[in-house]
C-alpha cells in the first residue's frame, strides 16, 4: 500500500511509484517543432540526445536509430492529427530499480505532442523585459549543457520572473557571468559583434542557438564571437535575443532601465523562416 493524497491504495495503482524521472530526474528529454510532419533540425536533436545518454550512462537501445526515433514522433504527431504544426517532446528514462544506484541501465520512452498556431516562426516586436535571477547558480560542467529533468532551478526562476512581472530571466552561473535565459540560449549584440556565451560556461548546448550561430556567421559586416558575458556587459549592448526551437527567436526589448533596438535579431528570424519554408 501507498498513501496517495491522504488516501491508501494498491502501490501497483500508481506507476510514478518507482519511476526513475519522478524519483530522480534519472532522464533526458528533447523538445522538437514539427513541421508539414516533418521535424526540424531533426539531426541535431537524435545526437544531442543520444549524447546526453551516453553522458548519464543510460544504455542505449539498439533500435534508437534516428529514422525509428522520428517516425515515433512524427505518427504520434499525425494520430493526433498535429502534423502540420506542434511541438513534441520525447523524454527518455531509466528504468525502474534501485536507489541513486540504479539496478540496470535499459531505459523507457515517453512521447507527447501539443499543437502550434504557426508554421514560421512568428516575429515577436511586443515588449519583452528580462532581469538577473541570482538566487541560485548554473554550474559550469557538461551536465549543464544537456536536457535533463532536473530542471529545479529554472522553475524557480520561472516563478521569480511571474511574480516579479519579467517576461523571463537570464541565469547566471557560479562565476556570476550570464550564460542563458530560463527557456533558451542568450545572444548579446554589441556594435557589429554579436556574442553568445560558450558551452564551456554552463549554458544549454541548444540546437537552435546553433542554427542562428551558422546564420549569423554568413551574414556581411557582423563578427561572431562565443565568450562570456557578465552582467555589466548587458548594459552596454545594444541587441539582446533568446533563442529556442520552438519560438525561434525572441527579441528582448528591456532590461532594467536599457530599452534594446530589433534589427539583427529580424534578420536571423528571416532567414531561419526560409529554412522552415522549404520543410
Amino acid at each position: 500500500m501507498i498513501n496517495f493524497n491522504g488516501t491508501m491504495v494498491s502501490e501497483d495503482t500508481n506507476i510514478l511509484t518507482q519511476n526513475r524521472a519522478f524519483l530522480y530526474g534519472d532522464a533526458v528529454f528533447e523538445t522538437v517543432k514539427i513541421v508539414n510532419a516533418k521535424i526540424l533540425f531533426l539531426e541535431d536533436h537524435y545526437f544531442r540526445l543520444m549524447a546526453s545518454m551516453r553522458v548519464i550512462r543510460m544504455e542505449i537501445p539498439m533500435n534508437f536509430t534516428m529514422e525509428f526515433l522520428e517516425e515515433q514522433i512524427v505518427s504520434l504527431a499525425t494520430a493526433n492529427a498535429l502534423s502540420s504544426s506542434c511541438r513534441a517532446r520525447i523524454t527518455v528514462f531509466r528504468n525502474d530499480g534501485g536507489y541513486y544506484l540504479p539496478k540496470i541501465n535499459t531505459v523507457s520512452f515517453l512521447i507527447h505532442t501539443i499543437g502550434l498556431e504557426d508554421i514560421l516562426y512568428p516575429f515577436n516586436q511586443a515588449k519583452y523585459e528580462v532581469d538577473l535571477f541570482k538566487d541560485f547558480y548554473v554550474t559550469k560542467q557538461l551536465l549543464s549543457s544537456i536536457k535533463t529533468t532536473n530542471k529545479i532551478l529554472n522553475i524557480t526562476a520561472s516563478i521569480f520572473a511571474s511574480e516579479n512581472g519579467y517576461d523571463n530571466c537570464l541565469l547566471l552561473n557560479d562565476s556570476k557571468n550570464v550564460v542563458e535565459a530560463i527557456q533558451g540560449n542568450l545572444f548579446m549584440l554589441t556594435g557589429n559583434k554579436l556574442i553568445t556565451p560558450p558551452v564551456s560556461e554552463g549554458c544549454l548546448n541548444g540546437v537552435m542557438r546553433k542554427q542562428v550561430l551558422e546564420f549569423a556567421k554568413k551574414m556581411d559586416n557582423l563578427e561572431v564571437v562565443e565568450e562570456a558575458i557578465s552582467p555589466f556587459d548587458l548594459q552596454k549592448a545594444d541587441e539582446l535575443f533568446i533563442t529556442n526551437v520552438i519560438k525561434g527567436i525572441q527579441p528582448i526589448t528591456k532590461y532594467r532601465k536599457k530599452e534594446f533596438d530589433i534589427v539583427v535579431a529580424k534578420v536571423l528570424l528571416e532567414k531561419l523562416n526560409e529554412v522552415v519554408s522549404a520543410t
